[in-house]
């Protein structure tokens, strides 16, 4: 018994040390580079001044469940589970996802520190400098978008320029394209999680319209701000949405056309490579829209959801 327990405390004591160590390292790397103001939010300070928590252990028969000696977060406003009318009303009510949906299950974080965290890394990306081309031009960060504890992230690979001018991720004609298919699934935006690889748009020098695709470089300059968004939300299902977000993920080059709808991995988290919804605006063939959508129905399964008869149908063949 006490030792079980001495191995769940020091489990959890490890996740907590990593992320401190992780946060006075990024201080310390400002320091070196002769900042010496850092913007945080009060909701931040708030929750940093909470005492290093205990989480709860998983009940079993033979430990004790060890009480939490943080305050309990207010408890978030649930979602409203409304399907799009092209989908017939659920009849059960079950959990919006399930947790035996088969991926690695990492082990949770406090809800506190995770909002603190995340709030963290939100700050710093806001003011993030390391791309000085992207940073002249850009008009505001795009962070991301969403409910921070979904199974369910979409990544894509840089804003545009609707989404420069919003600071929000797929708000323009791909991103309402993204929004019905999120909706036609049975969820909606904010039951998910959508980023992009990169935060800032892609400069065009000497153009007024149009974008371009986001170099290597900043590709990987970008990322490690992806990684920390993954590490807290801690995804069941990750979604890659066209060719260039893939490549940004796994460095594939070989095309989008025979990468989608096979499953890969992406660390340690299942990840389907599909179309981005941008190529669905152009090819507005049912035999392209069938097989982003097969791609969805792959991802509802993975993640246990229930399926409608009428949503395996969608765009079969007559």
């Amino acid at each position: 018994m006490r030792g079980w327990v001495s191995v769940y405390d020091a489990r959890m004591s490890s996740g907590y040390d990593q992320l401190l160590d992780s946060t006075i390292q990024h201080l310390e790397a400002l320091k070196a580079r002769g900042v010496r103001h850092v913007a945080v939010a009060p909701e931040t300070l708030r929750a940093l001044a909470q005492p290093a928590p205990r989480l709860v252990a998983p009940a079993s028969p033979t430990a004790p469940v060890i009480q939490s000696t943080v305050p309990p977060a207010p408890a978030p406003v649930p979602a409203r589970l409304s399907p799009p009318v092209a989908v017939p009303p659920r009849t059960e009510s079950p959990a919006l996802f399930s947790v035996e949906a088969s991926t690695p299950s990492a082990f949770p974080l406090d809800p506190v520190v995770k909002a603190a965290a995340f709030a963290e890394l939100r700050a710093r990306a806001l003011v993030c400098v390391k791309c000085p081309n992207l940073a002249a031009s850009r008009k505001r960060v795009v962070f991301g978008v969403g409910n921070i504890d979904s199974p369910l992230m979409f990544v894509g690979e840089a804003p545009g320029a609707d989404e420069d001018q919003q600071g929000e991720p797929f708000v323009g004609k791909a991103g309402q394209l993204l929004t019905k298919i999120i909706e036609t699934m049975g969820l909606s935006r904010a039951e998910v999680y959508i980023a992009n690889i990169l935060k800032c748009r892609p400069d065009t020098p000497g153009e007024s319209a149009g974008n371009r695709k986001p170099t290597p470089e900043e590709m990987a300059t970008c990322i490690p701000y992806l990684h920390e968004q993954i590490d807290l939300i801690q995804p069941k299902v990750l979604v890659a949405l066209g060719g260039t977000a893939v490549e940004g993920l796994l460095g594939k080059t070989v095309g989008i056309t025979k990468l989608r709808g096979t499953w890969k991995t992406y660390r340690n988290i299942p990840l389907m490579p599909t179309y981005h919804p941008s190529y669905l605006l152009r090819n507005q063939a049912l035999s392209e829209k069938r097989k982003v959508w097969e791609d969805m129905l792959a991802v509802m399964d993975k993640l246990l959801m229930p399926i409608s008869e009428k949503q395996r149908k969608f765009f079969a063949k007559s």
